[in-house]
Protein backbone atom coordinates (compact mmCIF):
# COMPACT_ATOMS: atom_id res chain seq x y z
CA UNK A 1 0.00 0.00 0.00
CA UNK A 2 2.27 2.61 0.80
CA UNK A 3 4.66 1.36 -2.04
CA UNK A 4 1.81 2.26 -4.25
CA UNK A 5 1.12 5.64 -2.73
CA UNK A 6 5.03 6.49 -3.32
CA UNK A 7 4.18 5.57 -7.52
CA UNK A 8 1.24 7.88 -7.09
CA UNK A 9 3.41 10.83 -5.99
CA UNK A 10 6.08 10.28 -7.75
CA UNK A 11 3.84 9.86 -10.86
CA UNK A 12 1.82 13.27 -9.96
CA UNK A 13 5.35 15.37 -9.65
CA UNK A 14 6.30 13.90 -13.34
CA UNK A 15 3.36 15.18 -14.90
CA UNK A 16 3.40 18.14 -12.84
CA UNK A 17 6.82 19.39 -13.63
CA UNK A 18 6.40 17.89 -16.89
CA UNK A 19 3.36 20.68 -17.33
CA UNK A 20 5.73 22.91 -16.25
CA UNK A 21 7.79 22.42 -18.63
CA UNK A 22 5.58 22.79 -21.37
CA UNK A 23 4.94 26.33 -21.34
CA UNK A 24 9.14 27.34 -20.99
CA UNK A 25 9.06 25.00 -24.08
CA UNK A 26 6.19 26.39 -25.78
CA UNK A 27 7.52 30.45 -24.68
CA UNK A 28 10.90 29.39 -26.18
CA UNK A 29 9.33 28.47 -29.36
CA UNK A 30 7.09 31.36 -29.46
CA UNK A 31 10.52 33.35 -29.14
CA UNK A 32 12.10 31.97 -31.89
CA UNK A 33 9.25 32.70 -34.35
CA UNK A 34 8.71 35.58 -33.53
CA UNK A 35 12.49 36.43 -34.11
CA UNK A 36 12.35 34.75 -37.42
CA UNK A 37 9.14 36.69 -38.80
CA UNK A 38 10.88 39.80 -37.19
CA UNK A 39 14.13 39.14 -39.12
CA UNK A 40 12.06 38.30 -42.38
CA UNK A 41 9.99 41.34 -42.20
CA UNK A 42 11.02 44.39 -44.64
CA UNK A 43 12.91 46.75 -42.64
CA UNK A 44 10.90 49.90 -44.22
CA UNK A 45 6.94 50.72 -43.64
CA UNK A 46 5.27 51.80 -46.48
CA UNK A 47 5.72 55.17 -45.90
CA UNK A 48 9.24 55.32 -46.11
CA UNK A 49 8.83 53.11 -48.88
CA UNK A 50 6.65 56.02 -50.96
CA UNK A 51 8.90 58.52 -49.81
CA UNK A 52 12.90 56.73 -51.43
CA UNK A 53 10.10 55.69 -54.48
CA UNK A 54 9.57 59.74 -54.78
CA UNK A 55 12.91 60.64 -54.61
CA UNK A 56 13.92 58.08 -56.77
CA UNK A 57 11.23 59.63 -59.31
CA UNK A 58 12.40 62.71 -58.64
CA UNK A 59 15.45 61.93 -59.63
CA UNK A 60 14.38 60.02 -62.89
CA UNK A 61 12.49 62.71 -63.81
CA UNK A 62 15.03 65.47 -63.85
CA UNK A 63 17.90 62.70 -65.91
CA UNK A 64 14.87 62.14 -68.30
CA UNK A 65 14.35 66.20 -68.62
CA UNK A 66 18.22 66.58 -69.25
CA UNK A 67 18.35 63.87 -71.77
CA UNK A 68 15.43 65.08 -73.73
CA UNK A 69 17.10 69.11 -73.70
CA UNK A 70 19.91 67.54 -75.68
CA UNK A 71 20.45 67.98 -79.42
CA UNK A 72 18.78 64.91 -82.19
CA UNK A 73 21.76 62.66 -82.43
CA UNK A 74 22.85 58.96 -81.59
CA UNK A 75 23.26 58.26 -77.53
CA UNK A 76 23.94 54.64 -78.07
CA UNK A 77 27.54 55.65 -76.96
CA UNK A 78 25.56 56.94 -73.74
CA UNK A 79 26.20 53.60 -71.05
CA UNK A 80 27.57 53.36 -67.99
CA UNK A 81 31.78 52.84 -68.58
CA UNK A 82 32.87 49.67 -66.39
CA UNK A 83 35.84 49.12 -68.50
CA UNK A 84 38.98 51.86 -69.29
CA UNK A 85 37.53 51.02 -73.22
CA UNK A 86 34.15 51.93 -72.33
CA UNK A 87 35.26 55.04 -70.21
CA UNK A 88 37.39 56.04 -73.25
CA UNK A 89 34.28 55.57 -75.83
CA UNK A 90 32.32 57.70 -73.78
CA UNK A 91 35.01 60.46 -73.50
CA UNK A 92 35.48 60.64 -77.00
CA UNK A 93 32.22 61.13 -77.74
CA UNK A 94 31.13 63.54 -75.01
CA UNK A 95 34.42 65.66 -75.58
CA UNK A 96 32.53 66.64 -78.52
CA UNK A 97 29.26 67.36 -77.21
CA UNK A 98 31.48 69.49 -74.15
CA UNK A 99 32.55 72.37 -76.97
CA UNK A 100 29.34 72.52 -77.87
CA UNK A 101 26.63 72.14 -75.04
CA UNK A 102 28.88 72.62 -72.33
CA UNK A 103 26.00 73.47 -70.02
CA UNK A 104 24.06 70.42 -70.84
CA UNK A 105 27.15 68.04 -70.58
CA UNK A 106 28.10 69.88 -67.05
CA UNK A 107 24.57 69.23 -65.34
CA UNK A 108 23.91 65.80 -66.76
CA UNK A 109 27.17 65.01 -65.08
CA UNK A 110 26.70 66.75 -62.12
CA UNK A 111 22.70 64.50 -62.07
CA UNK A 112 24.05 61.28 -62.44
CA UNK A 113 26.99 61.51 -60.07
CA UNK A 114 24.35 62.91 -57.63
CA UNK A 115 22.00 60.06 -58.12
CA UNK A 116 24.53 57.40 -58.14
CA UNK A 117 26.12 58.47 -54.59
CA UNK A 118 22.47 59.65 -53.28
CA UNK A 119 21.57 55.75 -53.66
CA UNK A 120 24.64 54.22 -53.10
CA UNK A 121 25.30 53.02 -56.52
CA UNK A 122 29.21 51.69 -56.85
CA UNK A 123 31.02 53.29 -59.92
CA UNK A 124 31.67 57.22 -59.24
CA UNK A 125 35.90 56.26 -59.58
CA UNK A 126 34.87 56.15 -62.85
CA UNK A 127 32.57 59.24 -63.03
CA UNK A 128 35.67 61.07 -61.23
CA UNK A 129 38.10 59.59 -63.94
CA UNK A 130 35.95 60.81 -66.88
CA UNK A 131 35.81 64.57 -65.54
CA UNK A 132 39.40 65.13 -66.11
CA UNK A 133 38.90 64.53 -69.65
CA UNK A 134 35.78 66.29 -70.07
CA UNK A 135 36.88 69.56 -67.60
CA UNK A 136 40.57 69.65 -67.47
CA UNK A 137 42.28 68.88 -64.00
CA UNK A 138 41.55 72.13 -61.43
CA UNK A 139 37.35 72.42 -63.31
CA UNK A 140 37.49 69.61 -62.89
CA UNK A 141 38.18 68.78 -59.27
CA UNK A 142 35.79 71.19 -59.02
CA UNK A 143 33.09 69.56 -60.52
CA UNK A 144 33.96 65.93 -58.56
CA UNK A 145 33.70 68.26 -55.01
CA UNK A 146 30.52 69.88 -56.17
CA UNK A 147 29.05 66.37 -57.17
CA UNK A 148 30.29 64.25 -54.57
CA UNK A 149 29.74 66.63 -51.69
CA UNK A 150 25.50 67.39 -53.14
CA UNK A 151 25.38 63.31 -53.75
CA UNK A 152 26.72 62.72 -49.99
CA UNK A 153 24.23 65.63 -48.56
CA UNK A 154 21.30 63.90 -50.07
CA UNK A 155 22.05 60.85 -48.92
CA UNK A 156 22.57 61.99 -45.43
CA UNK A 157 19.07 63.67 -45.64
CA UNK A 158 17.69 60.60 -47.47
CA UNK A 159 19.39 58.15 -44.79
CA UNK A 160 18.04 60.61 -41.97
CA UNK A 161 14.08 59.25 -43.44
CA UNK A 162 14.58 56.13 -43.85
CA UNK A 163 18.04 55.23 -42.91
CA UNK A 164 17.45 53.54 -39.72
CA UNK A 165 15.78 50.19 -40.63
CA UNK A 166 18.32 49.57 -43.58
CA UNK A 167 21.86 50.28 -42.07
CA UNK A 168 20.88 48.43 -38.42
CA UNK A 169 19.63 45.34 -40.46
CA UNK A 170 22.91 45.36 -42.65
CA UNK A 171 25.53 47.01 -40.92
CA UNK A 172 24.40 46.73 -36.99
CA UNK A 173 28.28 46.19 -35.79
CA UNK A 174 29.70 49.37 -38.07
CA UNK A 175 26.71 50.97 -36.77
CA UNK A 176 27.71 50.54 -32.93
CA UNK A 177 31.75 50.93 -33.36
CA UNK A 178 30.77 54.35 -35.52
CA UNK A 179 28.61 55.40 -32.77
CA UNK A 180 31.01 54.92 -30.00
CA UNK A 181 33.99 56.58 -32.10
CA UNK A 182 31.57 59.52 -32.57
CA UNK A 183 30.68 59.62 -28.86
CA UNK A 184 34.55 60.16 -27.87
CA UNK A 185 35.43 62.71 -30.74
CA UNK A 186 32.93 64.91 -29.56
CA UNK A 187 35.03 67.75 -29.30
CA UNK A 188 37.27 66.90 -31.99
CA UNK A 189 34.09 65.75 -34.65
CA UNK A 190 35.25 67.56 -37.19
CA UNK A 191 38.89 66.22 -37.42
CA UNK A 192 37.99 62.81 -36.88
CA UNK A 193 35.30 62.89 -40.13
CA UNK A 194 37.83 64.73 -42.07
CA UNK A 195 40.19 61.84 -41.19
CA UNK A 196 37.35 59.39 -42.26
CA UNK A 197 36.66 60.79 -45.58
CA UNK A 198 40.81 60.70 -46.48
CA UNK A 199 41.08 57.58 -45.33
CA UNK A 200 39.54 53.86 -46.08
CA UNK A 201 38.88 53.26 -42.66
CA UNK A 202 35.28 53.17 -43.06
CA UNK A 203 33.08 52.73 -46.70
CA UNK A 204 33.03 56.14 -48.07
CA UNK A 205 29.21 55.31 -48.28
CA UNK A 206 28.67 53.72 -44.75
CA UNK A 207 30.07 57.47 -43.43
CA UNK A 208 27.26 59.15 -45.83
CA UNK A 209 24.57 56.76 -44.20
CA UNK A 210 25.38 55.96 -40.42
CA UNK A 211 26.30 60.12 -40.27
CA UNK A 212 22.69 61.22 -39.58
CA UNK A 213 21.81 58.07 -37.45
CA UNK A 214 24.66 58.61 -34.70
CA UNK A 215 23.93 62.42 -34.01
CA UNK A 216 26.49 63.81 -36.42
CA UNK A 217 25.64 67.55 -37.37
CA UNK A 218 25.09 68.56 -41.04
CA UNK A 219 27.09 71.38 -41.30
CA UNK A 220 30.00 69.20 -39.86
CA UNK A 221 29.42 66.15 -42.25
CA UNK A 222 29.27 68.69 -45.21
CA UNK A 223 32.32 70.36 -44.75
CA UNK A 224 34.23 67.31 -43.93
CA UNK A 225 32.66 65.21 -46.84
CA UNK A 226 33.97 68.80 -49.28
CA UNK A 227 37.68 68.93 -47.67
CA UNK A 228 37.74 64.98 -47.48
CA UNK A 229 37.54 64.48 -51.24
CA UNK A 230 39.73 67.17 -52.50
CA UNK A 231 42.67 64.81 -52.39
CA UNK A 232 41.29 61.64 -53.58
CA UNK A 233 39.45 63.76 -56.36
CA UNK A 234 42.71 65.34 -57.58
CA UNK A 235 44.66 62.09 -57.91
CA UNK A 236 41.59 60.52 -59.48
CA UNK A 237 40.77 63.25 -62.02
CA UNK A 238 44.60 63.83 -62.65
CA UNK A 239 45.14 59.73 -62.65
CA UNK A 240 42.70 59.88 -65.94
CA UNK A 241 44.96 62.58 -67.78
CA UNK A 242 47.70 60.56 -67.28
CA UNK A 243 46.26 57.14 -68.46
CA UNK A 244 45.22 58.91 -71.69
CA UNK A 245 48.73 60.35 -72.51
CA UNK A 246 50.28 57.03 -71.78
CA UNK A 247 48.06 54.76 -72.90
CA UNK A 248 44.82 55.86 -75.28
Amino acid sequence: MEQQQHLQVESTSRSSSSSCSRPDHNHRENNVKSSTLSACRFPLTFRETAAACGVVLVFALGLIGIYLSLPDSDYSFLKFPKTLEDLRLLRDNLERYTMDYTMQVLVGYCAVYIFMLTFMIPGTVFMSLLAGSLFGVFKGVAVVVFAATAGASCCYFLSNLIGRPLILSFWPDQLVFFQNQVAKRKSRLLNYMIFLRVTPTLPSAFISVASPLVDVPYHTFVIATSLGIIPIAFVTVRVHIVIIRSVF
